[in-house]
């Protein structure tokens, strides 16, 4: 997969098939599209493209707004390349952009910037400024400037009634296991191990501390989860613990995870944790000993889940 981190970039001398959007979490919904615009490149004659931004445009249009994201930019490309979409433009989403009229973004970007044959859109697919464009516009732009419009009718995104709306709210109230419905896979989130206190040695739990390094990205509410977790080509179960230790009087949340198989140091490793299932909320034990007790049961149930699985 070509990668474009601006339109301006892009040049391909085929003529394109094109989706647009946020795509957050590539969700089953988003996936349907997807293969929807893969299956409209008749056998390689034309080149499939995804159009989305670097940040959601929710953020620059609506000020106030503090979106949280289920994808990395990063995070979204290796969904995207694993689907097998030819090329991808990460657009610098910016008022500029936002204040292009919806004819004028079909002809300056899809005309002559994409090189566009079709477009494959939801039902509710509305843009240019203010979002004043619609289908219906879409279509008579298509005939005017000689490229087919399809678009995913109601009926069969309804059949999935599935949204990245939904699919926050599912995660930060720990509901990962409908989060995962949702999403078709295991929701990810990526980071690098950083040196913690080391408190978890001392009751033969050792984690490793997990440090993300983009703000906008959702993380499950405060409790122990079942997770695995690799690195390089390497992949490990274990389970993690999100949260502030209050049996230690911890003071800021941390993101920890104990590896059942592993024995080595793991510092500055960039990760990628998979999570699963949600066992519990984080609770403050009445002492070191009580939690290491509950530790050692949040184990028997994330090593039976995984034998099950």
């Amino acid at each position: 997969m070509k990668v474009f981190h601006s339109i301006s970039e892009f040049s391909c001398k085929k003529k394109t098939v094109v989706t647009l959007g946020t795509f957050d979490g590539v969700h089953l919904g988003h996936q349907r599209i997807i293969n929807r615009l893969l299956d409209s490149t008749l056998n390689n004659q034309l080149e499939s493209v995804v159009l989305t931004f670097s940040q959601h445009p929710r953020r620059v249009l609506q000020a106030e707004s503090n979106i949280k994201l289920l994808n990395t930019n990063k995070e979204k490309m290796a969904l995207l390349e694993e689907k097998g979409v030819d090329n991808l433009i990460i657009h610098t989403f910016d008022t500029n952009f936002s204040e292009l009229t919806g004819e004028e973004f079909v002809k300056t970007i899809l005309v002559d910037k994409l090189n566009i044959q079709k477009i494959i859109i939801g039902y509710d697919h509305r843009f240019g400024k203010n979002r004043a464009s619609d289908i219906h516009d879409l279509i008579y732009f298509g005939k005017k400037y000689h490229f087919d419009v399809e678009q995913i009718s109601a009926k069969e995104i309804d059949e999935i009634s599935i949204s990245s709306t939904k699919i926050r709210k599912a995660i930060q109230e720990g509901n990962i296991k409908l989060a995962n419905q949702y999403l078709g896979y295991n929701y990810i989130f990526t980071g690098k191990i950083v040196k913690g206190k080391q408190l978890g040695r001392t009751i033969n739990f050792p984690t490793a501390n997990i440090s993300i390094d983009d703000i906008q990205k959702i993380i499950p509410k405060n409790g122990v989860y079942i997770v695995e977790a690799s690195w390089k080509d390497e992949t490990h179960k274990g389970m993690m613990n999100i949260g502030l230790k209050p049996t230690v009087d911890g003071k800021n949340t941390t993101i920890e995870v104990h590896f059942f198989d592993v024995n080595q140091d793991l510092y500055d490793l960039d990760i990628t944790i998979s999570v699963h299932e949600f066992i519990r909320d984080e609770i403050k034990f009445a002492s070191i000993d009580e939690l290491k007790v509950q530790l050692e049961k949040d184990k028997i149930i994330s090593l039976d889940y995984f034998l099950k699985s």
